[in-house]
Protein backbone atom coordinates (compact mmCIF):
# COMPACT_ATOMS: atom_id res chain seq x y z
CA UNK A 1 0.00 0.00 0.00
CA UNK A 2 1.53 3.51 -0.81
CA UNK A 3 0.07 7.13 -0.81
CA UNK A 4 1.20 10.08 -3.12
CA UNK A 5 4.06 12.03 -1.82
CA UNK A 6 5.15 15.83 -2.01
CA UNK A 7 7.16 15.48 -4.60
CA UNK A 8 5.47 13.22 -6.89
CA UNK A 9 6.02 9.40 -6.71
CA UNK A 10 4.50 7.01 -4.19
CA UNK A 11 5.62 6.74 -0.34
CA UNK A 12 5.28 3.32 1.42
CA UNK A 13 2.18 3.42 4.41
CA UNK A 14 4.57 1.81 6.80
CA UNK A 15 7.83 4.69 7.70
CA UNK A 16 11.32 3.35 8.43
CA UNK A 17 11.99 2.78 12.05
CA UNK A 18 14.21 6.19 13.21
CA UNK A 19 14.08 4.80 16.77
CA UNK A 20 17.76 2.88 16.30
CA UNK A 21 19.27 6.73 15.13
CA UNK A 22 20.66 8.27 18.70
CA UNK A 23 21.39 11.31 16.69
CA UNK A 24 18.86 13.84 15.02
CA UNK A 25 20.05 14.18 11.39
CA UNK A 26 20.53 10.21 10.38
CA UNK A 27 16.99 9.47 12.37
CA UNK A 28 15.63 12.37 10.28
CA UNK A 29 16.67 11.14 6.72
CA UNK A 30 16.01 7.98 7.77
CA UNK A 31 12.01 8.69 8.26
CA UNK A 32 11.05 12.15 7.27
CA UNK A 33 9.79 12.88 3.58
CA UNK A 34 11.32 16.07 3.89
CA UNK A 35 14.42 15.63 6.21
CA UNK A 36 15.87 19.28 4.13
CA UNK A 37 13.30 21.19 5.23
CA UNK A 38 13.27 19.94 8.84
CA UNK A 39 17.27 20.00 9.68
CA UNK A 40 17.37 23.27 8.01
CA UNK A 41 14.63 24.79 9.95
CA UNK A 42 15.61 23.63 13.21
CA UNK A 43 19.62 24.01 13.08
CA UNK A 44 18.87 27.90 12.02
CA UNK A 45 17.41 27.40 15.66
CA UNK A 46 20.00 25.02 17.36
CA UNK A 47 22.94 26.74 16.01
CA UNK A 48 25.16 24.24 17.43
CA UNK A 49 23.50 23.75 20.73
CA UNK A 50 23.55 19.99 21.99
CA UNK A 51 20.44 18.01 21.23
CA UNK A 52 19.98 16.05 24.04
CA UNK A 53 17.03 13.88 23.25
CA UNK A 54 14.41 14.09 20.06
CA UNK A 55 11.46 12.55 19.16
CA UNK A 56 9.70 12.21 15.04
CA UNK A 57 6.39 11.51 14.00
CA UNK A 58 5.04 11.01 10.04
CA UNK A 59 1.78 9.75 9.03
CA UNK A 60 -0.50 10.37 5.99
CA UNK A 61 -3.85 11.91 6.24
CA UNK A 62 -6.66 11.46 3.62
CA UNK A 63 -7.18 14.93 3.20
CA UNK A 64 -3.90 16.66 3.92
CA UNK A 65 -1.30 14.04 2.71
CA UNK A 66 1.75 13.94 4.68
CA UNK A 67 2.39 15.53 7.79
CA UNK A 68 5.99 15.37 9.78
CA UNK A 69 6.81 16.31 12.87
CA UNK A 70 9.57 16.76 14.56
CA UNK A 71 10.42 17.97 18.94
CA UNK A 72 14.09 18.39 20.46
CA UNK A 73 15.21 19.01 23.59
CA UNK A 74 18.30 21.06 24.32
CA UNK A 75 17.99 21.27 27.86
CA UNK A 76 16.78 24.82 27.53
CA UNK A 77 14.24 24.73 24.77
CA UNK A 78 12.10 22.41 22.89
CA UNK A 79 12.03 23.02 19.41
CA UNK A 80 9.66 21.82 17.62
CA UNK A 81 8.96 21.52 13.53
CA UNK A 82 6.05 20.38 11.46
CA UNK A 83 5.60 19.41 8.09
CA UNK A 84 2.29 19.42 6.16
CA UNK A 85 0.68 18.86 2.49
CA UNK A 86 -1.63 21.41 1.79
CA UNK A 87 -4.98 19.97 0.53
CA UNK A 88 -5.29 20.62 -3.33
CA UNK A 89 -7.81 22.87 -3.21
CA UNK A 90 -5.73 25.14 -1.01
CA UNK A 91 -2.95 25.96 -3.22
CA UNK A 92 -0.60 24.19 -6.43
CA UNK A 93 0.22 20.84 -6.28
CA UNK A 94 2.76 19.58 -4.20
CA UNK A 95 2.83 22.94 -1.87
CA UNK A 96 3.48 22.05 2.27
CA UNK A 97 3.78 24.51 5.00
CA UNK A 98 6.75 23.99 7.42
CA UNK A 99 6.41 25.90 10.54
CA UNK A 100 8.37 26.27 13.70
CA UNK A 101 7.84 26.64 17.47
CA UNK A 102 10.12 27.44 20.35
CA UNK A 103 9.40 26.87 23.61
CA UNK A 104 11.15 27.67 26.69
CA UNK A 105 11.17 24.35 28.83
CA UNK A 106 10.64 26.53 31.94
CA UNK A 107 6.98 27.07 30.15
CA UNK A 108 6.72 23.36 30.85
CA UNK A 109 4.59 22.72 34.46
CA UNK A 110 3.58 19.34 33.98
CA UNK A 111 5.09 15.96 31.77
CA UNK A 112 2.30 13.17 31.90
CA UNK A 113 2.98 9.85 30.29
CA UNK A 114 0.47 6.85 30.18
CA UNK A 115 1.41 3.23 28.89
CA UNK A 116 -0.60 0.92 28.11
CA UNK A 117 0.29 -2.65 28.84
CA UNK A 118 -0.22 -5.89 27.83
CA UNK A 119 0.08 -9.15 29.68
CA UNK A 120 1.55 -11.58 27.10
CA UNK A 121 0.90 -15.51 27.59
CA UNK A 122 4.42 -16.11 28.90
CA UNK A 123 3.45 -13.41 31.82
CA UNK A 124 6.07 -10.64 30.17
CA UNK A 125 4.37 -7.31 30.07
CA UNK A 126 4.73 -5.56 26.54
CA UNK A 127 3.97 -1.91 26.03
CA UNK A 128 1.30 -1.26 23.26
CA UNK A 129 0.99 2.10 23.18
CA UNK A 130 2.65 5.51 24.93
CA UNK A 131 0.94 8.62 24.70
CA UNK A 132 2.73 11.98 26.66
CA UNK A 133 1.66 15.57 27.12
CA UNK A 134 3.68 18.44 28.49
CA UNK A 135 1.56 21.13 29.72
CA UNK A 136 2.57 24.59 29.30
CA UNK A 137 2.41 27.43 31.15
CA UNK A 138 0.42 29.44 27.91
CA UNK A 139 -2.82 29.41 27.10
CA UNK A 140 -4.42 27.81 24.31
CA UNK A 141 -5.99 30.38 22.02
CA UNK A 142 -8.23 27.78 19.80
CA UNK A 143 -10.71 26.90 21.82
CA UNK A 144 -13.12 25.09 20.19
CA UNK A 145 -16.98 26.89 19.25
CA UNK A 146 -18.63 24.69 20.99
CA UNK A 147 -16.42 24.75 24.35
CA UNK A 148 -18.24 26.90 27.00
CA UNK A 149 -16.13 30.33 27.83
CA UNK A 150 -15.25 29.66 31.13
CA UNK A 151 -11.37 28.90 32.72
CA UNK A 152 -8.95 29.43 30.44
CA UNK A 153 -7.38 26.09 28.95
CA UNK A 154 -3.67 25.73 29.17
CA UNK A 155 -1.81 24.72 25.99
CA UNK A 156 -0.42 20.93 25.83
CA UNK A 157 1.54 19.36 23.42
CA UNK A 158 1.21 15.90 22.76
CA UNK A 159 3.34 12.64 21.29
CA UNK A 160 1.95 9.18 21.26
CA UNK A 161 3.35 5.91 19.73
CA UNK A 162 1.71 2.55 19.35
CA UNK A 163 3.07 -1.32 18.62
CA UNK A 164 1.37 -0.76 15.76
CA UNK A 165 2.43 2.45 14.65
CA UNK A 166 6.21 2.67 15.06
CA UNK A 167 7.04 -0.40 17.24
CA UNK A 168 8.59 -0.85 20.45
CA UNK A 169 11.72 1.30 19.52
CA UNK A 170 9.69 4.22 18.93
CA UNK A 171 7.85 3.81 21.86
CA UNK A 172 11.04 3.30 24.43
CA UNK A 173 12.59 6.41 22.53
CA UNK A 174 9.57 8.84 23.07
CA UNK A 175 9.69 7.03 26.95
CA UNK A 176 12.90 8.81 27.00
CA UNK A 177 11.96 11.88 25.56
CA UNK A 178 9.29 12.36 28.22
CA UNK A 179 12.05 11.67 31.26
CA UNK A 180 14.80 13.73 29.20
CA UNK A 181 12.43 16.74 29.94
CA UNK A 182 11.00 16.08 32.92
CA UNK A 183 14.41 15.72 34.34
CA UNK A 184 15.59 19.40 32.72
CA UNK A 185 12.65 21.25 34.68
CA UNK A 186 12.67 23.21 37.35
CA UNK A 187 16.36 22.99 37.28
CA UNK A 188 18.61 26.40 36.38
CA UNK A 189 19.93 27.11 32.93
CA UNK A 190 23.62 27.36 32.22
Amino acid sequence: MSRPTFGGGDLPAVFPDWSPYQDLESAARAYLRDPEVALEALGGVLRGASVLGFTLERFVNEVNGVWQEVAVCDGSRLILWHGEDIPPDDGPAGSMTSSLRVVPVSTVTEVGCRRRLNRMPSGGVRVDSIDVYLLLSSLDEGLPADEVAGAPRHDALRFGKTFDDGGAGQIARLEEFARLVASVLGRPTL
